[in-house]
């Protein structure tokens, strides 16, 4: 799917949303993984790092990707239809500051291991997992698209453990033998009547 037309909402203006500082410091508290979001096109490759990303459909399998409307990435996603999705690995700290701007667009691709999916888009080496995706749909909200993609390659590594972005930090994922809800898990359960408050 290429040079895809953009779809629009009805987007409605809320009558008292709440400040831009407000907004930004209360989703500063969702942990995230990190993720790369790539495509290629004449230009070259371009991309930039992501939180806003999720599962969308398992049939057909698919994620939704938030990009900023009128960016670089933005039109290379539509122009080429299609995009790759890295999501990081810890590690690749240096790989998240330079999508995330300290390095030039055109350089930001030399940092990290880099190979090409069968299609041509940008395939990390290294991540917690990694994907390349079909554009399916493009759709205007706000200030940002949203890119459906459908996914059609994966890379899985059996050993790795994903980079979280949380309170405008990096952030790693506790050893299992260390994790507080594993640990309730693996305990007997309490007898029926002291488990039941109030």
């Amino acid at each position: 799917m290429s040079d895809t037309e953009t779809a629009r909402l009805d987007w409605i203006e809320a009558a008292t949303a709440v400040p831009r500082a407000q907004f930004a410091e209360v989703m500063s508290r969702m942990a995230a993984t990190v993720c790369v979001v790539s495509a290629v096109d004449g230009a070259g490759r371009h991309g930039r790092t992501a939180t806003a990303v999720l599962s969308l459909s398992a049939d057909p399998p698919s994620i939704l990707v938030s990009i900023k409307a009128g960016s670089v990435l933005a039109g290379a996603i539509k122009a080429a239809g299609g995009f790759s999705l890295a999501m990081l690995a810890q590690g690749q700290e240096l790989v998240a500051d330079a999508f995330a701007g300290r390095v030039a667009p055109d350089k930001r691709h030399l940092i990290g291991v880099w190979r090409a999916w069968p299609s041509g888009r940008p395939h990390l080496l290294g991540t917690s997992a990694a994907l390349d995706c079909e554009l399916s749909a493009a759709i205007a909200a706000a200030d940002h698209e949203l890119f459906v993609g459908t996914i059609v390659a994966t890379d899985i590594p059996e050993h790795s453990r994903p980079l979280l972005w949380s309170r405008r930090d990096y952030r790693a994922l506790k050893d299992d033998h260390d994790h507080p809800a594993r640990e309730a898990a693996e305990q007997p359960p309490l007898p029926r009547a002291a488990s039941i408050v109030g």
